[in-house]
């Protein structure tokens, strides 16, 4: 039995470590402008940023709510110590909104609960997604580099399954989490005094290797692409069968990005016409689609005509 599918946009929680001010404008921005169906809050990344951002929830799930947006909360990404564990097992107890788990241990909290799946849950294939299903999960967003055969087995398995699915079509792609801050190390400091140093980088910060490329970006502990995934032109082969298509906050112009996305989605506007108008708004570095294409994710691979294979 399928479920019947309408594809939406969703954005994920924000990655870096932005000022709380900003923060929450932002969030007041994207309830009052932007046209995404949902929005997950909460910090995946560092547990020490999040008493910054958790006096500022009530008001912004209340804005959110109110324009009409699903709220989700994500859990953290990386589990190690005590504080963090609290902090998983806190949230994982909310009722009143649905939880994303992106870490083991928020699965042990969330069992028998309706929860959703995050893209650091190693969610590979369709054994997985079964078993995730029958302990409660009720929405998976796969993991960031899977091609497109898998994204299709993997949705398919999903409407099987009666659970929604989504994908990440926008941002720097997440690539691995580290018990060091390479952020701090960088600034001559220690992950227990970085002094918050990755708040000056507020789209991570831009490594290059020894010859002086472009190569990867630090955002606290996490590594993510230098490039800036793109799958606009890749959207209308799926949203028959993906659920939301999810885009990563970043500095620049996410209004007018979101609604990029949204009038392609609607075929209001062409991911021709589109491909034009993004590079301006976005980040100053190249788009990139390779994961999706079977190929190193740091490639960009012309899209235009993909029809992935059920």
């Amino acid at each position: 039995m399928e479920i019947e599918m309408t594809a939406q946009l969703s954005l994920g929680p924000i990655l870096f470590n932005w000022k709380p001010d900003i923060w929450r404008d932002f969030y007041y921005r994207i309830a009052d402008e932007s046209p995404v169906a949902r929005v997950y809050l909460g910090e995946v990344v560092c547990s020490k940023r999040t008493p910054f951002f958790e006096p500022l929830y009530p008001d912004v799930t209340e804005r959110l709510s109110r324009a009409g947006k699903q709220v989700i909360f994500s859990t953290l990404a990386e589990v190690m110590i005590k504080r963090e564990r609290k902090l998983t097992e806190s949230m994982c107890a909310l009722d009143d909104y649905l939880v994303e788990a992106n870490d083991a241990s928020a699965l042990y909290h969330l069992r028998g609960k309706p929860h959703a799946i995050g893209p650091y849950i190693n969610a590979y294939n369709e054994e997985t997604l079964a078993v995730l299903a029958e302990r409660g999960a009720v929405h998976v967003t796969l993991p960031f580099e899977i091609p497109a055969q898998s994204v299709m087995r993997m949705a398919n398995e999903a409407a099987q399954r009666r659970i929604t699915s989504e994908i990440m079509v926008f941002g720097r792609i997440p690539l691995a989490l580290s018990a060091r801050c390479y952020h701090a190390r960088a600034h001559g400091r220690v992950k227990d005094n970085c002094q918050f140093v990755c708040e000056e980088d507020p789209d991570g910060m831009e490594l290059k290797t020894l010859d002086g490329d472009d190569f990867l970006v630090i955002n606290g502990v996490q590594t993510l692409s230098y490039a800036c995934l793109n799958l606009l032109a890749e959207m209308n082969a799926l949203k028959n069968n993906i659920s939301y298509f999810r885009l990563s906050p970043h500095t620049p112009n996410m209004i007018e990005i979101t609604q990029i996305f949204h009038d392609v989605l609607q075929n209001e506007l062409s991911a021709a016409e589109a491909a034009l108008k993004l590079p301006k708004l976005g980040l100053s570095v190249p788009f990139a689609n390779g994961f999706f294409h079977g190929q190193p994710g740091h490639l960009w691979v012309d899209g235009s005509s993909v029809k992935p294979k059920t």
